[in-house]
């Protein structure tokens, strides 16, 4: 890291002696990325962003102001984390008594969106592609091109990795193609098939 002159770092950030930094990351205004921290290539940190020890963030992960990355949250590659948003790692905190050998993983899915002030449980799975609207709480694992809204969040429709509602029910079988990409998504057994286009 070091050496690579195309990473940038802000004076103001802070990074801490072992973190794991790749190619091309963009770490701005009073970020902290602890030591123990693995950050792929090619990410974006915003102002204020923390990263504690014992995550792992693949590569073009964009991760927008005022948000912190808890011990045990994995992101996987092409995920969206919006302004504000937040994860947890604890499922029952209270100030005096101490559960650190408690904290829950959380993963999130390759490609997925985490809107602007939304709230991820531990200890849930976020899908590839899904996408969580601003302002919603997450209780529960989230399916594949799912799109959720609400407190608690749940299930109104389905999003194309293109970030387009996919015309389709939530239940049963059917086909949708993306008008952007070519792209065609199949619904089957309640679940989205993607089948990307070969154009």
């Amino acid at each position: 890291m070091e050496n690579d002159k195309s990473i940038i770092i802000h004076e103001t950030a802070i990074i801490d002696e072992g973190a794991s930094i790749g190619s091309g990351c963009r770490i701005w205004h009073w970020a902290h990325v602890c030591s123990k921290s693995i950050i792929g290539n090619e990410c974006s940190l915003g102002q204020n962003v923390f990263v504690a020890n014992n995550t792992v963030i693949g590569n073009n992960v964009k991760i927008q102001n005022n948000v912190s990355i808890y011990e045990k949250v994995v992101l996987e590659d092409n995920v969206f984390c919006g302004p504000s948003m937040v994860f947890t790692n604890v499922y029952n905190p209270r100030s005096q008594i101490t559960r650190k050998n408690e904290y829950k993983q959380t993963l999130v899915k390759n490609g997925a969106t985490l809107g602007a002030n939304c709230t991820i449980i531990c200890g849930i799975k976020i899908g590839s592609n899904a996408f969580i609207g601003a302002g919603s709480v997450v209780t529960k694992d989230v399916k594949d091109f799912a799109l959720m809204v609400g407190v608690p969040a749940r299930q109104i429709g389905w999003m194309s990795a293109f970030g387009e509602r996919i015309n389709l029910p939530l239940q049963g079988n059917g086909e949708w193609s993306c008008k952007s990409t070519g792209d065609k998504y199949v619904l089957r057994n309640d679940q989205i098939i993607h089948l990307p286009s070969r154009n």
